[in-house]
């Protein structure tokens, strides 16, 4: 933990006082969480609210462990303002995806700060695609960029066959922004890894198609 910023931490720290306080207080959890219908009669505040909300503790640990292991390489490219920048993007990209796709589900509810999460991951993964990442199961670590796109067509998935009790769409929401900023913040990428940033956009394409099809 000596390497990590302070932006990471502060970030952490936020996730974590806002979900101890959810955790123990259901009136401030359910005022906060993203719900479709409370957004709609216009308390859009809980577009970013419930991205510091969490289920539980196993919810709140796996998101910020993973954000302790790719903030860093955000950090490193861009600093720490363009870090939380980009964090902040993810979080609402997630909740307007969200909201596209569940506007007419009035009662649809999610917490967590995975869209966040997912933008950092994918911005990492499109700075330094050619990590070298880990999982369980499989013994030879994977490039991150073929871990990245498993994991977005795992989320075309999961919102297509309403997997588990996870909101998937935020994920690839997060995913979006993060890929686009990253873009934004450093254009040349599209000149320097310009087959990478094609192919880390094929599951973005896909979803986008498969939403106008209406096969979501």
């Amino acid at each position: 933990m000596n390497n990590i910023h302070l932006a990471t931490i502060a970030i952490m720290a936020v996730n974590v006082i806002a979900s101890l306080k959810g955790f123990n207080d259901t009136y401030f959890f359910e005022r906060y969480k993203f719900g479709v219908g409370a957004i709609q009669t216009g308390q859009k505040d809980r577009m970013v609210t419930s991205g510091f909300l969490h289920v539980d503790f196993s919810h709140l640990f796996f998101n910020m462990f993973t954000l302790y292991f790719f903030s860093d390489v955000v950090i490193n490219w861009f600093g720490p303002g363009k870090f939380l920048i980009l964090y902040f993007i993810s979080l609402v990209a997630g909740s307007l995806l969200a909201m596209f796709f569940h506007k007419k589900e009035p009662h649809y509810s999610a917490v967590g700060a995975s869209g966040a999460v997912t933008g950092v991951l994918y911005a990492a993964i499109l700075l330094e695609p050619g990590m070298r990442l880990g999982i369980m199961f499989i013994p030879i670590p994977l490039p991150a960029y073929v871990l990245g796109i498993l994991y977005l067509f795992y989320s075309i998935y999961g919102m297509k066959t309403r997997l588990g009790n996870i909101g998937h769409t935020a994920h690839f929401g997060g995913a979006i922004g993060g890929y686009v900023t990253t873009l934004l913040f450093k254009p040349d990428l599209l000149v320097t890894d310009t087959w990478m940033v094609l192919l880390l956009a094929v599951p973005i394409i896909i979803l986008f198609i498969l939403g106008k099809l209406g096969k979501l």
